[in-house]
């Protein structure tokens, strides 16, 4: 490739010497443990993911990091386990031997201590080729309104800030926690706003008008999450580009970057297991800072199952995409942006009875347009210069194996590009 031509992702552009060291590496961000509502062990969890080919992993549970005396009851721990066959704690001791699980009696009932991070981490750890990062799900709320969003690279617990004037209010308090965590203690640290949709508590408006937050989880696993959106309320594609659209030219700021997630709570085969969504990160090493920094960045992409080899984007503007091909399997790519003009008219929601959100609004369809449509592994377009932004949304052919609505395929999005002026 010629050095006037060579490829840079979101952020400038980057040498070939430099992009030659760069890998790919596949994480997973939202997961949960016998330590907040998921149903089984940290190490159980653990260990699915590194056998499945990720690179790192974030267990965030709620409100509390795995830092600290836990002791839970036998029973407990089952009647969260919905499916036949083998118990947990049979499951448990058998993957890691009884030398490994410390338990009790205790009003005449067994209790298992689960073991903290620190204690778990050295069985998996192993430098370049799987990373453990602490995180932490930032559980608020404004009333019944669930405000939830994953802190990643936590080093301390933080209690939420719950209940003040209004949705962004929450949203702001609770990421000022984190942005003064990760400034007290030198240390590079991610947050992310969580399913919007989700019992329909943020509108694309919270998620624009809060600042303070540069991600957002444009894919989450969990079949309850409202990912398609309804008449009244947009899903999770309209949300992302009315939040973008609002932010580049209300709050004259960088658009979301949009993280896929599991958010997965069973695994004993039940309904929202792991391996439903992840990121897929473009970093220099694995390490937990450099993982955090490319994100920060936008060198990154969320996935349901498509691969891509490589994403460019070129001085003059020119998107290209390599999709990694399954045999069998077909491609399309939607380019979606806003076009500079476009029609800024709004319209009230009807109503839904029981909706906890306040009155919402409907936009035009010339927010988040769908500026060209390419078939095949092989995307190469231009943008026309009159996009606010572009990105690129990938649905491949492939039924979803874990859907979490009818007729879901394997898809993949990139980063909000051509914002940068």
């Amino acid at each position: 490739m010629r050095p006037a031509i060579l490829a840079s992702f979101v952020l400038g552009l980057i040498s070939t010497a430099h992009a030659q060291e760069l890998k790919w590496f596949k994480g997973n961000t939202h997961t949960h443990s016998l330590w907040s509502d998921g149903n089984d062990f940290p190490e159980m969890i653990t260990d699915w993911y590194k056998q499945h080919g990720y690179d790192f992993l974030a267990i965030s549970d709620h409100n509390v990091l795995q830092a600290k005396e836990v002791w839970m009851s036998v029973p407990a721990i089952e009647k969260r386990r919905k499916s036949l066959g083998k118990t947990t704690m049979e499951k448990y001791r058998a993957r890691f031997g009884d030398e490994w699980v410390t338990t009790r009696e205790k009003d005449g009932v067994t209790e298992v201590r689960l073991k903290k991070l620190e204690e778990y981490r050295p069985k998996f750890e192993e430098p370049g080729k799987f990373l453990i990062v602490q995180a932490e799900e930032i559980s608020a709320g404004l009333g019944s309104v669930p405000i939830h969003m994953n802190a990643v690279n936590l080093k301390e617990e933080i209690k939420p800030v719950k209940d003040l004037g209004s949705i962004p209010e929450v949203m702001r308090a609770n990421l000022r926690l984190v942005n003064e965590q990760s400034k007290r203690l030198g240390v590079p640290m991610l947050t992310h706003i969580n399913h919007p949709n989700f019992r329909w508590a943020l509108s694309a408006e919270d998620l624009a008008s809060v600042l303070e937050e540069n991600f957002w989880e444009i894919y989450n696993g969990h079949p309850g999450i409202n990912w398609q959106g309804d008449e009244s309320r947009p899903g999770h594609e309209k949300i992302w580009d009315i939040a973008n659209t609002l932010r580049i030219t209300e709050f004259k700021a960088q658009p979301l970057y949009g993280v896929g997630t599991d958010d997965s709570h069973r695994y004993h085969g039940e309904d929202n297991g792991p391996g439903r969504g992840w990121v897929m990160v473009r970093a220099s090493k694995l390490n937990t800072d450099e993982i955090v920094k490319a994100m920060q960045a936008g060198d990154f992409y969320a996935s349901s199952g498509v691969t891509l080899d490589d994403i460019s984007h070129f001085k003059d503007g020119t998107l290209r995409i390599r999709i990694h091909a399954e045999p069998g399997v077909t491609y399309s790519t939607q380019i979606r942006g806003t076009l500079r003009g476009y029609d800024a008219t709004t319209r009230p929601a009807p109503a839904v009875k029981g909706d906890l959100h306040p009155a919402r609004l409907l936009y035009s369809d010339d927010v988040g347009k769908t500026l060209a449509t390419i078939e095949g592994t092989e995307v190469t377009w231009k943008p026309s210069g009159q996009e606010m932004y572009f990105r690129a949304v990938i649905t491949s052919s492939k039924p979803y194996d874990k859907p979490s609505f009818e007729g879901q395929t394997e898809m993949a999005w990139t980063q909000p590009m051509g914002w940068r002026k």
